[in-house]
């Protein structure tokens, strides 16, 4: 693997195993010296907390990439021919959603922050130029990524690359001004158009085509055209049949520049064959490594060709994900309504542990946070604390709130306490995001785009492929703690059961017989308690010895007692519902229906002892419920006890006529 070999050169030159988000090449940067670049930050970033944080991410890589080829290595030809057909079931699944009936332009502003100070001085016109501060950058123009210079980078390293930078501050209400004016052009090709950031956006032009008769690249020349008009910057656009392929065009002719992508299913195969997987969002640092280094894929095409590996190995959702992209396959949706989730702000600023300008940073992430809540008429119950360390560990604490809050003043309280909790502390990032908004859980539209309970079980990834690996994503390498706070919560507890068989049941059976039952070609065994005799009655609930009936709104036959009886129908119907754990057809979990080669041993016994832990600790919550049920039980007994004693007194004083005897007030109640 390149950058993680054992050659001798890497001796000499320890920078070539170096390797960091300053050397990956972005628009205006193909003619940089990648090797002087990686040496200089290696030289400058040898010995630092930022460097320590790298070979942590750097062994952290390695280790999965070695647990990866561990389990490559382990899968047999029996396990690939079964993947094999799993992959191609899916990529036939996969290419029946293939939608190339929309045209979706990407909008990506060039070098947008820069651009705006340019605008502003146009003295820097020209000119190596960085906004940020000798701490980091945000941005860098194009003159400068000529010298290896890029957003993300620490000024101080940048400055080494280029002596003539020139630095200049930021100015966000600047930059969300021309933000919004852009926005107002995209808002005339579609109304509906998706923002992704200050300088990016999504942008539906189906039906403007339609409507004008013109073709798509007359439709992004147009908006480019109208974008500097009204602004006076330049942006770039991509054209491809879904948002995937649109926002890799964009990247294409940049800076001020276009590339469409025609609709036509061998036009975008072509175009993904000789793809670099790191063009793809979505695919990071880490999963760029695993991929290249684990399976050999480095163009988009090759991922079809190693499905059956992706489909071992990683989960349904994963493995579907690299198809998909393979395929050129991406989402053509266009969602009407979007519901924010969050809204936050952060900023970087060089490491200090002084708590009195930590407290400042906060108050100012504060007042800008409640203006953007207010702007949108937000309010909201969760607030989270985000900091990362001078070691470049990302904690992060949240507080859940009683009312729902917007004020700077209420963010400040709360927050300052979060932080107080932390200190001492030396931090380079303070960041808040609220959560949780008034309306969320009430009459609100909600997203389509949120995935509910009820699409999770209907899609049927409830028996997908899981297996034991993890996910891979590029913020694992992040050691991120959070604690959860709730401030005057109140829990309620609710027991709603229903037995999902539509007539009445009656099961007798022993301590040691056991059910088997097919079905959809699996064995199901279900394992009995001691002369148990399980009945279930449709149409009614039992209710701690009654039956409620629906149709009549009142408890019948009602028979209460010292709540024995319930914990022993509670403890037979939890037995009833365990399951013993199988391999169905050798391969496939039947509690959770995983699927797992019979070579994976170790991981199968994991796999095991997983479901074994999952069932001691129902057992130890069942333990806990047990009492609190007791204690229900005898408080309705005496409820209902008092509540006869009172009736037989009524009926008495009926009977003895209009007036109470005076034996009546001298009755121990």
């Amino acid at each position: 693997m390149e950058g993680r070999s054992n050659s001798s050169d890497d001796g000499v030159r320890p920078w070539h195993s170096y390797h960091t988000v300053y050397t990956t090449s972005k628009p205006g940067m193909e003619g940089v010296d990648k090797e002087k670049v990686q040496r200089i930050v290696y030289e400058m970033s040898k010995g630092s907390k930022y460097f320590q944080n790298e070979e942590r991410k750097e062994a952290f890589i390695t280790h999965k990439i070695h647990k990866f080829r561990t389990h490559y290595a382990k899968l047999t030809q029996p396990d690939l021919s079964h993947y094999r057909k799993v992959s191609d079931r899916r990529i036939l699944e996969l290419e029946a959603t293939r939608d190339l009936s929309r045209i979706w332009l990407h909008v990506d502003m060039d070098a947008f922050y820069a651009a705006v100070e340019t605008l502003s001085n146009p003295t820097l016109k020209g000119k190596p130029m960085a906004v940020g501060s000798m701490s980091m950058i945000c941005t860098a123009n194009y003159e400068a990524r000529k010298f290896g210079v890029r957003a993300a980078m620490p000024g101080f390293i940048a400055q080494r690359l280029c002596p003539e930078l020139i630095f200049v501050p930021t100015d966000f209400k600047k930059y969300t001004h021309c933000s919004d004016m852009t926005r107002k052009v995209f808002q005339r090709y579609d109304p509906n158009f998706m923002a992704s950031s200050l300088d990016e956006a999504y942008l539906d032009i189906t039906e403007v085509c339609k409507e004008r008769n013109i073709k798509s690249e007359e439709v992004a020349e147009e908006l480019r055209a109208s974008v500097y008009e009204e602004t006076g910057l330049t942006c770039s656009a991509g054209v491809a049949p879904n948002r995937l392929l649109a926002k890799v065009c964009s990247d294409i002719n940049k800076p001020n520049g276009q590339y469409v992508l025609p609709n036509d299913r061998i036009a975008v195969m072509t175009f993904t064959s000789s793809l670099p997987i790191r063009k793809i969002g979505g695919i990071g640092k880490v999963t760029e490594h695993i991929l290249k280094d684990v399976f050999g894929i480095n163009t988009c095409k090759q991922m079809l060709e190693k499905g059956s590996y992706l489909c071992a190995l990683f989960s349904q959702s994963t493995a579907d994900f690299f198809l998909a992209v393979g395929l050129g396959i991406g989402r053509t949706d266009s969602p009407q309504v979007r519901c924010r989730k969050s809204i936050s702000n952060e900023r970087t600023f060089s490491t200090t542990e002084d708590g009195a300008l930590l407290y400042k940073r906060l108050a100012e992430l504060a007042e800008m946070l409640s203006m953007d809540m207010q702007k949108e008429g937000l309010c909201g119950r969760t607030l989270t604390l985000k900091l990362k360390t001078a070691s470049f560990e990302v904690r992060t604490r949240a507080v859940t709130l009683q009312s729902y809050i917007s004020s700077s003043e209420d963010i400040l309280k709360h927050a300052s306490k979060l932080l107080k909790a932390e200190l001492p502390i030396s931090v380079r990032l303070i960041g808040l995001r609220v959560s949780q908004f008034n309306g969320e859980k009430s009459g609100a539209t909600l997203d389509p785009t949120q995935k509910t309970i009820t699409n999770f079980i209907n899609s049927g990834d409830t028996k997908g492929n899981y297996n034991s690996f993890a996910d891979v994503t590029d913020h694992d390498f992040i050691s991120d703690t959070e604690t959860d706070l709730s401030i005057d919560s109140r829990q309620k507890f609710q027991h709603d059961w229903t037995y999902p068989f539509d007539d009445n049941h009656s099961l007798d059976v022993d301590q040691r017989s056991c059910s088997v039952r097919k079905n959809d070609g699996e064995e199901e065994v279900q394992t009995f308690g001691k002369d148990a005799s399980i009945s279930y009655c449709s149409g009614g609930t039992e209710v701690l010895g009654s039956t409620f009936s629906s149709s009549s709104g009142q408890f019948e036959d009602i028979n209460v007692n010292d709540g024995s009886n319930l914990l022993e129908d509670e403890r037979l119907n939890s037995s009833f519902q365990e399951k013993t754990m199988l391999w169905l057809n050798d391969y496939k979990c039947s509690l959770c229906g995983i699927e797992m080669p019979p070579s994976f041993v170790e991981e199968r016994l994991e796999h095991s002892d997983y479901h074994l832990a999952e069932k001691l600790q129902k057992e130890e919550s069942r333990t806990h419920q047990r009492t609190s049920v007791l204690s229900q039980s005898r408080d309705l007994k005496n409820r209902i006890a008092t509540n006869q004693s009172k009736s037989k007194k009524q009926k008495l004083m009926q009977k003895e006529g209009r007036y109470m005897a005076l034996d009546y007030f001298f009755v121990k109640k």
